[in-house]
C-alpha cells in the first residue's frame, strides 16, 4: 500500500530508558511518548497504521478514527484494551505481538517462587531496618526447598510452557488447567482448576484477561488453596479479585503472594499489596528487559511490514 505513515502513540510506556529504536517500523514514523484521549484523533490523522501499548482504545475512539487507518498493532501480548468488535466493523485489522516476552516473563514468575519459598522479602526488610538476627541468632523465616513441591500453571500458552519447563528442572510436580482438555506428558498431569487449586504448593497465572477469566481467582478460589500455597500472577492483574486476595492474605487463608500485575496500575498509594509482609510486588517489570522489548520493536515490525505488503501476521481481529 502506498501510504506507509506510523504513528506511535505511547512510545514512553516501552521506552522509558530512551534505547529503542522506531525508525524501523517505516520510513514514515511519528513517535509521541503519551497521548490523552482528546489527543488521539488528531495525532492520528493520515496515519495507516496506529501502534499502542496497552492503552485504551474503547469503541466510540475507533468510530472516529479517520478511514486512512488500516491497523491496529498492539506492541503486546494482551489485547484486551482495544474494542475488537468496534475495529472490525470499521474495517481496521489488529496484529498483537505473541511470545516476544515469554522467557522474561517466566523467570519473573520463577524468580517469586524461588524469592517466596525463602522468605526473601521478609529477610531483606528485616535488614533494612536494621534487623541482623538472622545472622546472628538464627534464621527467623521460613526456607524451603522446592524440589518435591508442586506447581500449578494456569494457561499452557508459551509463557505458561516456559514456566512449566522450568518447574520440571526444579524436579517440582508439575499440574496445569486448560480450558481444553489436553493428555498428560511426562511429570505434567492436566488437571481441573479446583484440583489444581488444592494441589498445589505455588500456583502461576499465564492466561488473557477476557470476560471467562476476569476474577478467576476469587474469594471462592482462594479458599480452595492450602495455607502454605503462593500464588503468582504475571500476567493480567484483573485475573484476581484484588480485595479477596488482600482479605486473604490479611488473614493468612494462604501464605503469601507474588504480583507483577495488579487491578489498578499503579496500585493506589495506600494499597495494602506495598506492605504486607507475605507479598513481593513488582511493577509490571516481567516484559521489561532490554532484549525483551527490542524484539517487541522488530515483531511490530514484522506485523507492519507484513500488513503493508498484504500478508499480515499475528492478526487477532
Amino acid at each position: 500500500m502506498s501510504n506507509q505513515k506510523v504513528v506511535v502513540l505511547n512510545a514512553a510506556k516501552m521506552n522509558y530508558d530512551g534505547l529503542l529504536d522506531f525508525s524501523v517500523l517505516s520510513p514514515d514514523t511519528v513517535v509521541y511518548e503519551d497521548s490523552a484521549p482528546e489527543e488521539i484523533i488528531e495525532r492520528i490523522q493520515g496515519a495507516a497504521a496506529v501502534v499502542t501499548k496497552e492503552l485504551p482504545v474503547p469503541p466510540e475512539m475507533i468510530a472516529q478514527f479517520p478511514d486512512s487507518v488500516k491497523l491496529i498493532c498492539e506492541a503486546g501480548t494482551g489485547y484486551n484494551n482495544i474494542a475488537i468488535d468496534a475495529a472490525v466493523k470499521k474495517g481496521i485489522t489488529v496484529c498483537n505481538v505473541p511470545a516476544y516476552s515469554s522467557q522474561r516473563v517466566a523467570h519473573t514468575a520463577v524468580m517469586m517462587i524461588l524469592n517466596l519459598s525463602s522468605t526473601m522479602q521478609t529477610q531483606m526488610k528485616m535488614l533494612a531496618s536494621g534487623d541482623r538476627s538472622n545472622f546472628t541468632d538464627h534464621l527467623q523465616v521460613p526456607h524451603v526447598e522446592l524440589n518435591g513441591k508442586t506447581l500449578g500453571v494456569v494457561g499452557a500458552g508459551n509463557i505458561g510452557r516456559q514456566v512449566i519447563r522450568i518447574g520440571q528442572a526444579l524436579e517440582m510436580r508439575c499440574l496445569c488447567y486448560t480450558r481444553t482438555p489436553r493428555p498428560d506428558e511426562e511429570n505434567l498431569s492436566f488437571v481441573s482448576l479446583e484440583t489444581l487449586l488444592k494441589e498445589s504448593d505455588y500456583i502461576s497465572l499465564h492466561c488473557p484477561l477476557n470476560d471467562k477469566t476476569r476474577h478467576m481467582i476469587n474469594e471462592e478460589a482462594l479458599a480452595l488453596m492450602k495455607p502454605t500455597a503462593f500464588l503468582i500472577n504475571t500476567s493480567r492483574g484483573g485475573l484476581v479479585d484484588e480485595p479477596a486476595l488482600i482479605r486473604a492474605l490479611q488473614k493468612g487463608q494462604i501464605a503469601g503472594a507474588g504480583l507483577d500485575v495488579q487491578e489498578t496500575e499503579p496500585p493506589a498509594a495506600d494499597n495494602p499489596l506495598y506492605t504486607l509482609d507475605n507479598v513481593i510486588l513488582t511493577p509490571h517489570m516481567g516484559w521489561k528487559g532490554l532484549e525483551t522489548r527490542q524484539r517487541l520493536v522488530g515483531v511490530v515490525a514484522d506485523d507492519i511490514r507484513g500488513f503493508f505488503a498484504g500478508s499480515p501476521v499475528n492478526v487477532v481481529s
